[in-house]
């Protein structure tokens, strides 16, 4: 079964990549990272994305009745394109070429760890904001 494409789906996550792509440039622009330095900017992109996206799992799948295209929108557009697993490989990758090999490791376990845990608050904040009586 093939599933067509709905435009309205699309444009919402379109619109959504815009508002979440220029947040990640400002925080890259206010962050900036030095070769062999933590990639800080991308670090808390990635932080504040998991715990959001924490929060937001819950909320829209298990507690809110919401408009179909939210999902698409926030989680797709706007999370999508504010978190980079991509940069955050390339900086990896490119910290251990150079020979920055604690720092690589350091930002990629670190970053695996601390997301993860930032997502589970993200989970359990959102289930104790929103527990039904």
């Amino acid at each position: 079964m093939t599933q067509r494409v709905r435009p309205d789906v699309l444009a919402v996550i379109a619109l959504g990549g815009i508002v979440g792509a220029t947040a990640r440039y400002g925080l890259a622009r206010a962050l900036p990272t030095s070769p062999g330095r933590f990639p800080w900017a991308t670090f808390w992109t990635n932080m504040s994305g998991s715990l959001v996206l924490g929060f937001l799992v819950v909320v829209l799948l298990d507690r809110a009745r919401s408009h179909r295209l939210l999902r698409p929108f926030l989680a797709t557009g706007i999370l999508g394109a504010y978190t980079t697993m991509s940069t955050y490989l390339v900086e990896t990758a490119v910290l251990i070429k150079d020979g920055h090999a604690t720092v690589g490791v350091t930002y990629a376990l670190a970053s695996v760890v601390v997301g993860l845990l930032l997502a589970f608050a993200g989970m359990v904040g959102a289930r104790q904001l929103t527990q039904r009586p």
